[in-house]
């Protein structure tokens, strides 16, 4: 219901038209597809680990969690280039590739948290890895500038004084990968409008 709501709202800000020659590619215009319908898969998989961590820690309303959040080093990866004005896919492309990377490493700690859903998790590292694949090779295929990033996750996992940190801060892992997935999916949404 949630994401209803989230993609419902006018998406104003993205109002250039970036990769006009590409608008009526139909490879381009299947990559768009195909990826949409995969971000909204990945959304799915991170609500059910959202609701596992409501259910398991009774950890479900941000608001409640705001002050312990400052205690942690948890990052909100954003993608500030996918809304702009002057939007331009490869930027957007770029950061989102930066982000899945992030989130990707990010996961290993709800997989210890939650190791009776390591399942879950890594059928989701796996299809971020996927995703990220494509929209790798999609940029390629355009000629766009892309960004290698190394196979092995070089990124530390976060860590936490506590338990409950620890329960908090995956809590918070997911919040924004739900934001950051709404907007890769409005940005995807955004260039298969065009």
């Amino acid at each position: 219901l949630l994401l209803g709501v989230l993609l419902w709202a006018p998406w104003q800000a993205l109002h250039g038209a970036p990769l006009t020659e590409l608008s009526g590619d139909q490879d381009f215009q299947l990559f768009l597809q195909r990826n949409l319908e995969f971000t909204r898969k990945i959304h799915g998989d991170v609500a059910t680990l959202q609701r596992v961590v409501c259910d398991t820690f009774q950890l479900c309303k941000e608001e409640e969690l705001l002050l312990v959040r400052q205690d942690l080093d948890i990052a909100q990866v954003l993608l500030e280039q996918c809304h702009r004005r002057t939007f331009q896919a490869e930027t957007c492309f770029s950061q989102i590739l930066a982000g899945l990377r992030i989130y990707h490493g990010s996961l290993g700690t709800i997989r210890d948290l939650l190791p009776g859903h390591a399942g879950l998790v890594e059928t989701l590292q796996l299809d971020m890895a996927n995703l990220s694949s494509n929209i790798q090779q999609q940029m390629e295929d355009l000629g766009l500038a892309t960004v290698t990033y190394p196979a092995e996750n070089q990124d530390p996992l976060p860590t936490f004084s506590s338990h409950f940190h620890h329960q908090v801060g995956s809590f918070f892992i997911l919040a924004n990968f739900q934001r950051f997935l709404e907007t890769a999916y409005r940005a995807l949404r955004h260039l298969a409008s065009l």
